[in-house]
Order: structure tokens, then sequence, then C-alpha cells
């Protein structure tokens, strides 16, 4: 009898010192599968796979794609791939990103709840925003369980908390009880697939859109109805998706985002936007306080002043995205006279420091 022998995880800030407070207290005889996702950079380098195998006694590993998977084995997806699950085969997928990560944790639980069906045991840890709510539910749709850890003694709590709030946890533990509960349910009998539990439509095309599945891609402009929204790494449509109470975002490209995660992504890009004018208009007044001087130096006293003019329009319109900036990013308000505007790159690292 099929017994859950798939566990995923997924996290982000502060996950690694769930995890490797987890991992600490499994068997080497795990009878189960681990696969493991933490929101990381692309250029980064990890050393989490060496970080596991010190804390535990099961050994840790950057998959090959293509790697069978094995019981008493612990996967950690490498930097810039997703972690995906085909039967027993193990894939990294350069597909879109989703919640503004590859690897993400939304891909990983997908591709579980679509291989392993009731035998999955999904856990969520430590992370900010809500990525893995959506994964989650594709487990529990499938007959798996959902195993959150509680936001209280999580160092971010966002993703266990939106676990929670939209109705996907089985159990809510700390860290230290939930090793035990995988231990026991990994030696448990999974129950059997029921027609119920079976793959929707809409959840195999979003497995496979995370393996850039071209025809995948086209199936969001006609299952889902276009936003008003802006992807904010393409720029293309954003198309509307609900998953039972679940709203998400997906573009023609395939890039999803959460409503958290999007708004998340929108404020980085107005930031990133504000820097672009504020940088703009500093060289504009600088351009034109020196073509000031040369006109004047040349006898060209009108033109002169009109120069004079446009750098104090530019000075005083950057000194307003300057006081946004140094509020971090609160409501427009009246310049601060008392503050003269400085170098873009001076006032960016003080920004970027705080």
């Amino acid at each position: 009898m099929p017994r859950h022998d798939c566990i995923v995880m997924g996290a982000s800030a502060g996950g690694v010192e769930a995890l490797t407070e987890l991992v600490g207290a499994l068997p080497a005889d795990l009878p189960a599968a681990v696969c493991v996702v933490v929101h990381i950079p692309a250029t980064n380098l990890s050393v989490l796979p060496h970080i596991l195998s010190r804390a535990s006694r099961l050994s840790a590993s950057h998959p090959s794609d293509g790697e069978t998977l094995k019981p008493a084995h612990i996967y950690v997806a490498p930097p810039n791939r997703h972690l995906l699950l085909q039967d027993q085969v193990l894939r990294l997928g350069q597909g879109p990103r989703e919640n503004g990560h590859r690897p993400a944790v939304d891909p990983l639980f997908r591709s579980a709840a679509r291989a392993f069906g009731p035998r999955v045991l999904g856990v969520v840890l430590s992370g900010n925003l809500d990525d893995g709510t959506a994964g989650l539910l594709a487990i529990k749709r499938r007959g798996g369980i959902a195993i959150v850890q509680d936001p209280a003694e999580a160092i971010a709590p966002g993703m266990p908390r939106s676990a929670i709030e939209n109705g996907t946890a089985d159990y809510v533990l700390p860290v230290s009880d939930i090793a035990p509960l995988l231990v026991h349910l990994a030696h448990e009998p999974a129950p059997e697939p029921e027609e119920a539990n079976a793959m929707s439509g809409e959840m195999e095309e979003e497995s496979r859109i995370a393996e850039f599945d071209l025809d995948a891609l086209k199936s969001t402009e006609r299952n889902a109805q276009p936003s008003v929204f802006a992807c904010p790494e393409c720029n293309g449509t954003l198309f509307e998706l609900h998953e039972e109470q679940l709203m998400r975002f997906r573009c023609r490209v395939g890039h999803a985002y959460s409503p958290d995660s999007l708004a998340a992504q929108q404020a980085q890009s107005i930031d990133e936007a504000l820097w672009t004018a504020f940088r703009a208009l500093e060289e504009r007044a600088g351009l034109a306080r020196r073509m000031a001087k040369r006109m004047h130096g040349r006898g060209f006293a009108e033109i002169g002043r009109r120069h004079e003019e446009q750098a104090r329009d530019a000075e005083c319109h950057a000194r307003v995205i300057r006081d946004v900036l140094l509020r971090g990013g609160a409501a427009l308000g009246p310049p601060n006279e008392n503050i003269p505007v400085g170098e873009a790159e001076e006032t960016q690292s003080r920004q970027q420091s705080a």
C-alpha cells in the first residue's frame, strides 16, 4: 500500500534556520524523499546542501536534471532553476519566475501534487508574503497533507500566516513538532487517489507552464480574463486566475504573481522609477547650469537666464522626488527646502543602507 513517500518544503526569509532545525530531527532511515525550495537570488552560490548535510543524518545535494528520486535524501533546488517532479524523476526547469522567484515554492508543490497525489506532505516554513499558499492548495486538492510552521515562532511569518488564513493548513506546529509528525506520517499508508481529487485541467496547465511548455502558456489566454494590470517583469498583460478562494495573476509568457507579490513588485518598480527620475533631473540641472555659465561667458545673457531657469525647475522637481525617496515611498508632500538636493548616488546609498 502506498505511503507518504514525498515531502516537499518551501521557505524564504528565516527559512534556513527553520530547515536546519527540522531536518536535524529526521532519522537516517526516513522512508520518504525530501525536496526543498528556498528563495535565493539567481546569481548566488548556494551552500544550503552543505548546511543541511551537516545538520542532518540525511545527505543533501543539488540534483541533476533527470535524477531519480530516492528516499532518505534531501534534494535542494539550485539557484535559477525550478525544482519539479515528474513521476519518480527530478527535473530542473528554466520556466518563468513565480512571485518574482526561480526557484519558487509553488511550482515544486504543484508538480509534487501532480506526480504523487495523496502521498505528498507539503511543509511551509518561515518567509515573507504568501508564497506556497497556492502550492499547498494544489496538494490538498489532490488529497495530500499540508503542514505549516506556527507563525508566532517564524522569523518571517508571512508565508505561514497566508497558508493558515486561506484554509490550506491541516497542521500548524512549531518546527520542533513538525519533524516527528513527518516521520509518523511517512510510515502511515496514504489514502488511495479519489476521483474527487483528480488533477484539474488548470492545475495540469499550471504545472506544465513551470516546465516552459508553450501550449500550456497559450492556454492562459483561453482560461482567464485579462486584468487591468501589467506584468512587472515583461510589461505584458496579466490575466486573472481564480483557484477556489485564491486570486492569482499570470502574463502571456508565464510570469505569475499572487496579489501580495504583485503589490511588492509594483512597489519595487515605483522605487526604481523614482531613482531613475531623480538621477535624470539632477543630470538635467547640472547640464543646464553648465550651459548657463557657458552662455553668460560668451555674452548671451538672455539664453543664460533661460538655462538657469531650467536648472531651477529641474532642481525643484528633484527635491520633491528626493523627499519621497527619503520617506521610503511615502505620500507626496511639499518639498523640504531645508535639505539641499545632493548627488543621487549619495542619497541612494543612504536609502539602501537604512
